[in-house]
């Protein structure tokens, strides 16, 4: 299949064009202390919620350490999403599981996260005396569309048509389909969509007729931009 751009379709807002999304890890971490005990006689062993929950803090403090320059979109997060763990009401736990979804802007890959995220397993571990093991649920590479390429030079210009005013390049916080496609072909993709992108998913969204109909007339421009532009690249 030889596809040199692609659109989603989704809210962007009118005047503005979604550009890039960050890359996601996903990570199960798994924290098992040596042995259990009574709850009521906690001192005699590690208890693994306690220690995960100590873990994970670090953990995350650690990853998101000296960001205090950087815009929303340019931060790397990591969030705990779910946390597992206990087998009795009386019982303290041997093991306990914690799911981070960490959200890697585009000047970083996953790769170099997923290094630091190693090492810092490892040493914290080694500090709480605790065994400690992770393993990768999912991982897609952040994404950004180039802003001199044929696309998004088009998408300004067609919004420039319609709107007579320059569009906002975003970069969203979330990640998408786009980051598939981008990365695996090698194509500019962006974003774009009448509607508030901050209502998409909820049960608010909504897309005014006058904002739909404007919409579709800055995609028709767009898309003759986009030819002439994409026939100058060929020749």
């Amino acid at each position: 299949m030889n596809v040199d751009y692609a659109v989603f379709g989704e809210p962007s807002g009118i005047k503005q064009v979604t550009i890039a999304y960050k890359g996601r890890l996903a990570i199960n971490l798994k924290i098992s202390v040596e042995d259990s005990s009574h709850a009521s006689a906690p001192w005699l062993s590690k208890n693994a919620i306690l220690e995960s929950m100590i873990f994970a803090r670090e953990l995350k403090e650690k990853l998101e350490e000296n960001q205090d320059d950087r815009t929303k979109g340019m931060l790397l997060t990591a969030t705990i999403t779910e946390v597992k763990g206990g087998t009795s009401h009386n019982v303290t736990p041997k093991e306990c599981e914690t799911t981070f979804d960490i959200r890697i802007p585009v000047d970083m890959n996953c790769k170099s996260i997923e290094q630091k995220i190693a090492n810092l397993v490892k040493e914290i571990a080694e500090k709480r005396e605790v065994e400690a093991f992770y393993s990768i649920l999912d991982e897609t590479e952040p994404f950004e569309a180039a802003h001199n390429s044929p696309l998004v030079r088009a998408f300004t210009l067609g919004i420039m048509d319609v709107e007579q005013s320059r569009p906002k390049l975003i970069r969203k916080t979330g990640t998408g389909d786009m980051n598939v496609l981008g990365t695996q072909w090698n194509i500019p993709v962006v974003t774009y969509g009448p509607g508030d992108p901050h209502e998409a998913h909820t049960i608010d969204e909504k897309v005014s007729i006058d904002e739909y109909l404007r919409g579709i007339e800055i995609l028709k421009k767009m898309l003759q931009h986009l030819k002439r532009l994409h026939d100058r690249k060929m020749q």
